[in-house]
């Protein structure tokens, strides 16, 4: 009997030999750079997706090959590690260490526990909605991951919850995915929507207001959105709060020191979210006011975090891989992948005389499709400078075709896609893989279900048509 070959490992196979093809056979009408870098992208990306290697150990191959290659130069390949998302990244995991070992992610936990935990429904509908009404307030999803994570993880551990069980990775999933997608419905939310917004304004002179941003995407892409977030995880992740078990309540038992060092810790906190929700009023990036924080929370005797917890609490894998993703960005955009991917996707186009639905949800797909090459944060960077070529060819105004934008990389189907995705993940201490059980099926409701009742809004709102 011939066993049935994986269909990821049928995947791997092909990517891998079509890189080797591109590596021995240059394409003829492009420079060498242009196919080495494009081998070079296929095989990342085919080792973030299939998990064939460990994320870290794919992005230090990827690392390796475009400095042997002489794809970038090492300044800008490696520039990621000084970007503003690693150091948030390691701040993020100063404060959530800081969280965690002053007990006051349990402490919330049970102060809200009889309101969040009398069903999975309740518990589920709770944390993601909490996640995205966050999201109005702190203006980093890794912020808010590392706000609520720690909170999360000990809600499930109070209602009986073990690692690698259903329930737990259901409200660890969801409290991730709530963290970042919904946000992408709210302009200073996520990075990728001050990216486009900046770009739009360098590029065109268009400018999109609080306001006008929110009520063209949140209606859809936060608040059903949040909705099918719940509704997947129940589906995906069923599971049975047991309300006759005996749940340990944090408080009942701290100790007056304990309790001291909490209050430090939401003291801290509470004044890091204070600089995280004016940052447009003091102009202090987010990330600066996480690395100060970092440093009080690691201050000998004041501190919280102890010294010798600081490499066991930093996970330098995960700070590889997303600047790895960011170089990553950087090589499509160098190498002219970018812009060959835009004229592909400008002939993909259905034309005016399709009418505006099939343009609208060409435009949408081709932004997630491009996510899945350049990430999340790429997708601007590459769609941006072609808005008009894609404005004549579907007849849209200027800022519709930006908007679409949202709607596609807004959409996410990988981990890797997102870089708070993954810290989250590592966060929680369960695998990236059962995150991707949520992420699929949720993008395909995204694009069968969301894009049109969106699209539907935008009619009503008179955005097109």
């Amino acid at each position: 009997m011939v066993s049935k070959i994986p269909v990821k490992n049928i995947i791997i196979t092909f990517a891998l030999t079509i890189a080797a093809w591109l590596f021995a056979f240059p394409m003829a009408d492009f420079p060498v750079n242009f196919s080495y870098s494009a081998a070079v992208v296929l095989m990342t990306l085919v080792g973030w997706s299939t998990g064939l290697i460990p994320p870290y150990l794919t992005a230090l191959i990827f690392f390796a090959l475009t400095i042997i290659l002489k794809l970038l130069e090492p300044s800008v390949l490696f520039a990621g590690f000084g970007s503003t998302a690693v150091w948030l990244i390691i701040s993020g995991f100063v404060i959530g260490t800081a969280i965690s070992i002053s007990g006051l992610g349990k402490t919330l936990a049970s102060l809200i526990e009889p309101h969040f935990t009398g069903s999975y429904f309740r518990l589920i509908f709770g944390l993601v909605f909490s996640a995205a009404l966050l999201g109005f307030i702190m203006p980093s999803s890794i912020g808010r991951a590392v706000v609520l994570i720690p909170i999360g993880i000990a809600l499930a551990d109070q209602v009986g919850f073990a690692q690698g069980s259903n329930g737990r990775l259901g409200v660890v999933t969801s409290l991730i995915i709530a963290c970042n997608m919904p946000s992408f419905a709210i302009l200073p939310a996520n990075i990728p929507n001050m990216i486009l917004s900046g770009s739009s304004e360098t590029l065109f002179g268009i400018h999109f207001g609080y306001t006008e941003y929110l009520w063209l995407h949140f209606p859809v892409l936060g608040l059903l959105k949040s909705f099918a977030i719940i509704g997947t995880t129940l589906l995906v992740f069923p599971a049975k709060i047991d309300l006759d078990a005996n749940h340990d309540v944090a408080e009942s038992h701290i100790d007056p020191q304990q309790k001291n060092l909490q209050i430090r810790v939401a003291v801290i906190l509470g004044i890091t979210l204070l600089f995280w929700v004016t940052d447009s009023i003091h102009g202090v990036n987010p990330a600066w006011v996480g690395l100060v924080t970092s440093i009080i929370l690691l201050l000998p005797k004041w501190g919280v975090v102890p010294a010798k917890s600081f490499s066991s609490s930093v996970d330098f894998s995960t700070i590889v891989f997303v600047a790895s993703a960011l170089g990553l960005g950087v090589l499509v955009n160098e190498s002219g992948i970018g812009a060959a991917l835009g004229d592909v996707f400008a002939t993909l186009l259905p034309g005016e005389s399709s009418g505006t639905f099939a343009n609208y949800m060409a435009l949408s797909l081709i932004a997630t499709a491009t996510s899945l090459v350049t990430t999340v944060q790429g997708v601007p960077t590459v769609l941006t400078p072609m808005a008009t070529e894609l404005a004549q060819a579907t007849g849209f105004s200027l800022p519709a075709v930006l908007m679409t934008q949202v709607v596609g990389f807004s959409t996410v189907i990988f981990p890797y896609q997102v870089a708070p995705l993954i810290l989250a993940m590592q966060m929680s201490n369960e695998p990236i893989s059962q995150l991707l059980k949520l992420s699929l099926p949720l993008a395909l409701f995204t694009i069968v279900f969301l894009m049109p009742i969106n699209y539907l809004w935008w009619l009503v709102l008179g955005w097109i048509g």
